[in-house]
C-alpha cells in the first residue's frame, strides 16, 4: 500500500475592503480582444476542450480540487482541496477547503464533488474500463435523469480523462475519496486537468436543460457569468465571496475580434485593454509605442499536423513518413516565429521530468528520404486534401502555405481546403486526409497527451482517423503500470509508433502565445493560454 501524504499550504491572500452600501464599485472593468471566445458555444469544460477555452475558463471561472501554479511552472497547488493523500495505488483521499462559496451563494461540500464526477454531469451511461474489461459504475456515481441526456462529446471527454474511475465517495462533509478500478500513478494529475472541475449540484439540477446549464455554469471561480453571447462575447463579473480573496476587477469582457489588425488597432485606440494571439512579426510595431508591451512565450502545447490513414493516399505509412521528412521545421520557426519558439523533441515536454525521453528527435528534414519513400510507396502525385481553419492558430495560414510548398518540392500534391469550423474539419468524408491540430500537456505525464489525444479513447481514434493495435495495448499499460522504468520504456515505444513507424501526426513546433496590453497595467502573462486575473496577479 502506498502511504504518501502531500500537504501544501495555500498562500494567504489579502482580502480587500468592500464598498459600503450605496458606494459605487471603484474596481476597474477590462475588455480583452480574442480571436475566438470558445469553439462549442458553451462554457462547459467537458464540451469546450480547446486552447481558446483555456484562456477564458481557468483561474477565472472554473476550479478543480487540485489547482495549477499559473504564474510559475504550472505544477500542482491546493485548489478546492487543501491537501491530498494516497491511500493505495488506486485510491486518493482529499480534504476539501471549508467555506468555499459557489456563485449562487451556497457552500461547496462533498455532495457537489460526487455529483461533479457523476453520470448526470460527466459520464452519462459510459462504463469504466479495467485492463480490457468494463465494470459497472458504483453507487457514488448517480444515474442520469431521464430526458436530460448529455451531448456525446461530454462523456467521451470524461472517459478520455478518467478511463477507469469507478466511484467517488464521501468520507464526511469535507472529505472525499476517488476510487479507481485500476492502479494509476497519475490520479493527482487527472484531478488537476481540464474538465475535473467542481460544479454546484443544486444549480445544475435547477436548470431546465443541459444547454441552459452549459451557457451559465455555477462554479467557484473568482468571476461568474453575467452574459454569454455565442460567437460574440463573454462577460464575467466579480464573485465577491471568492475563497481566495475579493477579485480585483469588477468586470472582464472577452470579445471576438477575428482579424489581428483589428485587435491591435482596438488596443492602441483604447477600446481594448488586452489583445491576444499576437503574431511575432507584429510585436516590434506594437512596442514602438512605449505605452504598450507584449508578454508571453512558449507554452505546454505543440502544433501538429494530423493524418487520416483511411484516406487512399495515406494508407501506406511511407507516404505519411514522407510528409514528416519534407518539413523544414527550423525554417518555419525562424521565419514565421522570429525564433521565439523552438522545435521540440516530439510530443513531449521536459515538464514530464523522469518520463521525458531526452534523446528523442522529430523526423529530420530530409528531402531525399521523402522522395525515396514516395517512390517506394508508388505515389503518383494524386491530390491530397489539407483542411484548414482561417488562422485559428497563430500563423496558421502562413505555416500551411509554406508547408504545401515544402511538400511540393518532394513530389507531394497537397491541396488546401478552407473550412469554417471544427465540425467541418473533423467531418468524415473522402476529402479528410491532413489537418492542423495542437496537443497540450494538462499534467506532467505522457498519458495526459499522447494517450489522451491519440490512444484508444483519444480524439483521433474517436473520429476514425487513425488506430494502431500495439499503441492501444501500450496505452492501457501506461495508464495502469506503477513501474517507472517500464512506463518510460512504453512511452518511448509509443513515440516510435506514432511519429516514425505508423505516423498518426507530426509535431511542427512548440506553441507560443503573445498578449499585448497597456504597459501601465500591472499584470503578468502565464506560461499557458490561461489568463489569471486573481488578486495575486493584478496591481502587484
Amino acid at each position: 500500500m502506498l502511504n504518501r501524504r502531500l500537504l501544501l499550504a495555500a498562500p494567504a491572500l489579502a482580502v480587500l475592503p468592500r464598498p459600503s452600501l450605496g458606494q459605487a464599485d471603484q474596481r476597474p472593468a477590462i475588455t480583452i480582444a480574442v480571436q475566438k471566445v470558445v469553439n462549442s458555444n458553451t462554457l462547459e469544460t467537458l464540451r469546450e476542450q480547446s486552447n481558446v477555452g483555456e484562456r477564458v475558463f481557468y483561474s477565472s471561472l472554473w476550479e478543480g480540487l487540485i489547482g495549477r501554479d499559473w504564474l510559475g511552472q504550472l505544477g500542482p497547488v491546493p485548489g478546492l482541496a487543501t491537501e491530498w493523500r494516497r491511500i493505495s495505488d488506486s485510491v486518493v483521499e482529499l480534504s476539501l477547503r471549508r467555506g468555499v462559496m459557489f456563485h449562487n451563494g451556497e457552500e461547496m461540500t462533498a455532495e457537489d464533488v460526487i455529483f461533479s464526477f457523476g453520470r448526470d454531469r460527466m459520464f452519462g451511461t459510459t462504463l469504466a474500463s479495467a485492463q480490457g474489461r468494463t465494470i459497472p459504475i458504483g453507487e457514488g456515481m448517480p444515474a442520469p435523469r431521464p430526458g436530460r441526456e448529455l451531448p456525446p462529446e461530454v462523456p467521451a471527454v470524461a472517459r478520455r480523462s478518467w478511463p477507469a474511475l469507478e466511484r467517488v465517495e464521501a468520507v464526511d462533509r469535507y472529505t472525499v475519496r476517488f476510487v479507481n478500478a485500476t492502479p494509476d500513478v497519475t490520479l493527482e494529475g487527472r484531478l488537476s486537468r481540464y474538465g475535473s472541475d467542481i460544479v454546484s449540484r443544486r444549480a445544475f439540477e435547477a436548470t431546465a436543460s443541459w444547454l441552459e446549464w452549459a451557457r451559465k455554469p455555477v462554479t467557484t471561480g473568482p468571476y461568474k457569468v453575467a452574459e454569454f453571447r455565442p460567437d460574440v462575447s463573454l462577460t464575467l463579473v466579480a464573485h465577491d465571496e471568492y475563497w481566495g480573496g475579493r477579485p480585483p476587477l469588477r468586470q472582464i469582457r472577452f470579445v471576438e475580434v477575428a482579424e489581428v489588425s483589428s485587435r491591435i488597432n482596438g488596443l492602441l485606440s483604447g477600446e481594448y485593454q488586452f489583445a491576444c494571439d499576437i503574431p511575432p512579426d507584429q510585436i516590434p510595431g506594437i512596442e514602438r509605442n512605449r505605452a504598450f508591451e507584449v508578454q508571453g512565450g512558449t507554452i505546454l502545447n505543440h502544433r501538429l499536423i494530423v493524418f487520416d490513414k483511411t484516406h487512399p493516399q495515406l494508407r501506406d505509412a511511407r507516404v505519411r513518413r514522407a510528409f514528416t521528412h519534407a518539413i523544414d521545421r527550423k525554417a518555419i520557426v525562424d521565419s514565421l516565429w522570429a525564433g521565439r519558439t523552438e522545435v521540440p523533441r516530439g510530443l513531449q515536454w521536459p515538464y514530464y521530468d523522469q518520463m521525458f525521453i531526452s534523446d528523442w528527435e522529430v523526423p529530420r528534414f530530409d528531402q531525399a528520404e521523402a522522395r525515396k519513400l514516395l517512390r517506394e510507396a508508388n505515389y503518383r502525385g494524386e491530390a491530397i486534401p489539407y483542411r484548414l481553419l482561417n488562422n485559428y492558430y497563430t500563423n496558421q495560414n502562413a505555416t500551411a502555405q509554406v508547408m504545401v510548398e515544402m511538400w511540393r518540392q518532394v513530389g507531394l500534391n497537397v491541396q488546401i481546403e478552407m473550412r469554417e469550423n471544427w465540425s467541418q474539419i473533423l467531418e468524415r468524408s473522402p476529402t479528410r486526409a491532413v489537418r492542423d491540430w495542437s496537443n497540450s500537456a494538462p499534467f506532467n505525464d505522457p498519458v495526459s497527451s499522447i494517450v489522451n489525444q491519440h490512444g484508444p479513447n483519444g480524439q483521433q481514434q474517436q473520429v476514425g482517423e487513425w488506430s494502431n493495435e500495439e499503441m492501444n495495448r501500450l496505452s492501457v499499460e501506461l495508464e495502469t503500470s506503477t513501474d517507472r522504468a517500464r512506463r518510460r520504456a512504453i512511452f518511448a515505444r509509443m513515440l516510435m509508433i506514432t511519429e516514425r513507424e505508423d505516423p498518426a501526426y507530426t509535431v511542427l513546433h512548440q506553441n507560443a502565445t503573445f498578449t499585448a496590453k497597456r504597459r501601465d497595467i500591472r499584470w503578468k502573462a502565464s506560461p499557458a493560454f490561461a489568463m489569471d486575473f486573481r488578486a495575486t496577479n493584478w496591481g502587484a
